[in-house]
């Protein structure tokens, strides 16, 4: 009797990892993923509509496509625990905003921008996929797309760019303030809202 129970739980055990387990093989899924973000990208930035439906594309974009909510925890790091609900609500709302600012507005600077895909690798439980940003005047650059199953679907959860996270950047940016601040969530909620209010 007990050998089937922990057969039993070894099942079950099973049975939770096969989702993350599959994930992190199928690198084809996660090419596919952006390599359709990356042509509806270059469709919104080169496509000639005013820059006004250029920024609610690129919104939409971003919303069906990154693990906005995941990457705003990931960046409070340590200080999500010590949050307050009403305040990682607050910060989630404001983080989610001053993000999608920070990329729509500069979507002017992206015309004539072109993609070279790359191959995906599996890591853990992500998949990090490679490209190549084109951009009229500049060095090629290398960006690397890690995604992640987010609730049964493929999401960017990170972006690399020549070997700098963007995620831990921010991160390490938000610790350094919360330092100078006696780590008040508070006060990073209320910078957050002036700085989205300067890109609006």
């Amino acid at each position: 009797m007990l050998g089937r129970r922990h057969l039993a739980k070894a099942a079950l055990v099973v049975s939770m990892l096969a989702p993350a387990m599959a994930w992190a093989d199928d690198t084809d899924q996660a090419e596919k993923f952006i390599s359709n973000l990356l042509q509806n990208l270059s469709a919104v930035v080169n496509g000639g509509k005013s820059v006004d439906a250029q920024k609610a594309a690129m919104r939409q974009i971003v919303y069906d496509a990154v693990d906005v909510d995941g990457v705003a925890r990931f960046c409070l790091g340590r200080f999500w625990r010590t949050a307050t609900p009403q305040q990682q609500k607050d910060y989630t709302e404001i983080f989610r905003n001053v993000m999608v600012s920070n990329i729509t507005g500069k979507v002017g600077e992206y015309q004539g921008v072109s993609f070279v895909m790359g191959k995906g690798q599996a890591r853990a439980d992500e998949i990090s996929v490679a490209s190549t940003v084109n951009r009229p005047g500049n060095a090629p650059n290398k960006v690397d797309w890690l995604v992640a199953n987010v609730g049964g679907k493929p999401k960017v959860i990170d972006v690399i760019a020549e070997g700098t996270s963007l995620r831990l950047t921010q991160r390490s940016d938000y610790g350094a303030f919360l330092a100078r601040n006696n780590n008040d969530v508070q006060a990073l909620i209320d910078a957050l809202k002036k700085q989205a209010v300067a890109t609006n």
